[in-house]
């Protein structure tokens, strides 16, 4: 078995091993033994290894047969499990037989493990390195069970110091884009203090912050988890139907949980409402004395959020009436508060309509959405995204030379949320780079795109947003699309908003700030947060424009790949793409425009050889576009660096020039070798070509090759 599929070697296997073959290791050859510091037979049964360290070998030479015998000492700690809980770290005291450890192709070694059979020599081996061998840890995509995380030895960003933090607020309310990583947080939330799973506090956060510095509350409450993103919507009877089912269905787990409390006293009316059922438990637990609950609900305005975003006006005004089985809902919660019955209650989602609409009924949530010491509590920080980073390339034995284009591809694709502070450090949608990085660890490549296909349901939300009004709409994503950004109302972001307030122009930009696909550029403007988003705002604008991008550039892509002739590929696309604009977008086009949908079409169809940075800063300024060849491809290396010109038909007319005999500008030359220069700086061993385009109006362009490709 070689050491890159050492995790496949999980303890459950080496603890399999040890019980069957141990007895007949001491009875066939009494020098070998193995001594476990542990108090129960069965602590094997299910192990995990945390390391392995070598400790000064000792060696005897003894005979048996034709074989020498030599003895190794190594130190294995395990995590030893009785019945699904942690009890101890053991030391393993292993004496082995010396077979062979030969060297892997990739540096590492090899494991020979042969199981033991009575009167044959045994062949144990255990292959070690030299600062011990971890279990290769796994990017576990779309896992938002923290326990799963645990047993899998899945990287975890640890952000569990946020929990100390957030025991000083009362009822938070905490709102994030889809795929920020809200639903991981509420189990996180979950394991931590639920008094279920006191027990396993050391295994599920002894390697965390909290876990080192735990509060005196941790493991205290029964824990109602409650997700509301799976309550069916429909007609009212539907949605309250759904609603109380999963309330009660997680109220009797709650019961089974702790059954040594509430023994047979209290039991769960399915035919009951969800809050009537939960008002017999609060006041179960209050009259005798039991530990108080602690109530998280994830996504809690999801399923009012469909409702408002498919225009069901008459639903949604149902659904927050003040005698509504939701608003009744908030009713108790807050009344359990004031009682002292509920501890706390966490509660996340992505849009704050409803929790406004239900203000009479719970008008004691905290919005912490916007509080600057909780933005990044969710989302991961640059140094976060590098610590991860080189981990994963350390472990995964990556070329260490292609880490700074790995760093630089998931910067622009998936960071630049600013969510308070547009100054402040921003953040990554951490869903999304989990994608990247859980196809990047098992292909050992990048992904051909860099788009998880769940975001493509967000061009669904702008649709139902903007789709009302076909000229706001494209009046809205004109502007994202010519400029990168939009003005907003600041006082927006923190004053309540009804229904109706989310379809008119001026909220839009709130409206997509909160979705995800806008972010903070200032105090006075949202922009576009990455490429991922851009390519998002492209496809929308085609679409609203009619714009076909699928059945006509196959050819000009295919002669591209074969020769790299930029100035044939973007003639393709001023022939192809340009020419079915209308004539009232060549009104407002300009230098942002054509470098964003150029990128966005060359997207679609070179993404298995390349990747782009568009706006990359360098020492003298920010290139335009950048065409950058992926590092396991065949123009692995090569770097296209674009400056994009704009002249407008006025514009250019005052040149008193054909566009054949336009020159190209000495001043654009020097600018584009300004950051040719920072760029070599940085990667000293690419091949760099520079391009500069002239696009005037919507008359014609020019491309200019400035150099011939070089290192």
């Amino acid at each position: 078995m070689s050491y890159e599929k050492w995790g496949d070697f999980r303890g459950i296997k080496i603890g399999q091993y040890f019980q069957k073959w141990v007895p007949k290791i001491e009875t066939c050859m009494g020098a070998f033994f193995v001594y476990l510091c542990a108090a129960s037979s069965k602590m094997l049964q299910k192990t995990g290894v945390v390391s392995i360290a070598a400790h000064a070998p000792t060696f005897m030479s003894a005979s048996s047969g034709m074989t020498q015998i030599i003895f190794i000492r190594i130190h294995l700690w395990f995590k030893i499990y009785f019945h699904g809980k942690i009890d101890s770290r053991c030391l393993i005291l292993l004496f082995t037989f010396y077979y062979k450890i030969p060297t892997s192709p990739a540096g590492g070694l090899n494991v020979c493990l042969y199981p033991v059979h009575p009167g044959q020599n045994i062949r144990l081996v255990m292959f070690i390195l030299q600062k011990g061998i971890p279990m290769k840890k796994r990017m576990l995509y779309g896992v938002a069970n923290y326990e799963e995380i645990v047993a899998k030895n899945g990287y975890f960003i640890d952000k569990t110091r946020y929990i100390e933090r957030l025991e000083e607020i009362e009822n938070p309310v905490f709102l994030r884009p889809r795929r920020f990583g809200k639903s991981l947080w509420c189990r996180i939330l979950e394991c931590y203090y639920s008094i279920h799973l006191k027990d396993r506090f050391e295994e599920l956060f002894g390697n965390t912050w909290i876990g080192q510095n735990p509060t005196p509350i941790h493991n205290s409450f029964f824990v109602l988890h409650l997700d509301f993103s799976i309550v069916e919507t429909g007609e009212m009877a539907v949605m309250e139907k759904s609603f109380d089912r999963i309330c009660n269905l997680e109220l009797k787990s709650l019961i089974v949980q702790h059954k040594t409390w509430f023994k047979d006293s209290v039991t769960i009316d399915m035919g009951e409402s969800g809050t009537a059922n939960l008002h017999k438990i609060l006041r179960f637990t209050k009259e005798n004395g039991l530990p108080t609950l602690y109530i998280i609900i994830d996504e809690y305005d999801n399923f009012a959020n469909q409702l408002i975003t498919g225009h069901k006006d008459r639903l949604y005004k149902q659904l927050m009436a003040d005698e509504g089985f939701l608003k009744t809902f908030f009713k108790l919660l807050k009344e359990g508060r004031k009682t002292g019955a509920i501890h706390n209650v966490f509660i996340t989602g992505v849009l704050p309509i409803t929790i406004d609409e239900l203000a009479s009924g719970f008008n004691i949530a905290n919005f912490i959405t916007l509080d600057p010491e909780f933005e990044n509590m969710l989302g991961f920080t640059q140094t976060e995204v590098d610590h991860l980073l080189n981990e994963i390339y350390e472990e995964y034995n990556f070329n260490p030379t292609t880490r700074a284009e790995t760093g630089a591809l998931i910067k622009s694709n998936y960071d630049g949320y600013h969510f308070v502070d547009p100054d402040a450090e921003p953040v990554y949608n951490s869903t999304i780079l989990i994608y990247f990085l859980s196809y990047f660890t098992r292909h050992r490549k990048y992904p051909e795109y860099l788009t998880d296909m769940n975001l493509k349901t967000d061009l669904m939300w702008v649709r139902r947003i903007t789709g009302s009004n076909p000229d706001n709409t494209k009046e809205f994503v004109d502007e994202l699309l010519l400029h990168g950004n939009i003005e907003f109302d600041k006082t927006f972001l923190i004053s309540k908003f009804n229904m109706s307030q989310f379809f008119e122009k001026g909220f839009y930009p709130i409206s997509f700030f909160y979705l995800g696909m806008l972010t903070r550029q200032d105090d006075f403007s949202l922009a576009l947060p990455n490429l991922n988003m851009r390519r998002i705002f492209v496809e929308y604008f085609n679409e609203l424009y009619q714009i076909d991008v699928s059945t006509r550039y196959r050819n000009m892509m295919r002669g591209f790949v074969n020769n790299l002739d930029m100035q044939a590929l973007f003639g393709g696309y001023w022939k192809e793409y340009v020419s079915q604009l209308p004539e009232a977008v060549f009104q407002q086009v300009n230098e942002n425009f054509y470098r964003t949908t150029f990128y966005e079409l060359c997207s679609r169809y070179l993404s298995k050889w390349f990747t782009w940075n568009v706006e990359r800063s360098y020492p003298k300024g920010r290139t335009d576009l950048e065409f950058v060849g992926k590092y396991s491809e065949c123009f692995a290396g090569i770097r296209m660096v674009i400056e994009f010109k704009y002249y407008s038909n006025a514009a250019f007319e005052k040149l008193k020039t054909t566009i054949d005999a336009f020159d190209l500008q000495k001043a654009d030359t020097e600018q584009i070798a300004g950051y040719v220069e920072g760029l070599m700086g940085e990667y000293p061993e690419a091949k760099i070509s520079r391009h500069v385009i002239y696009c005037f109006g919507n008359q014609g362009f020019r491309v200019f090759d400035v150099t011939d490709m070089h290192c």
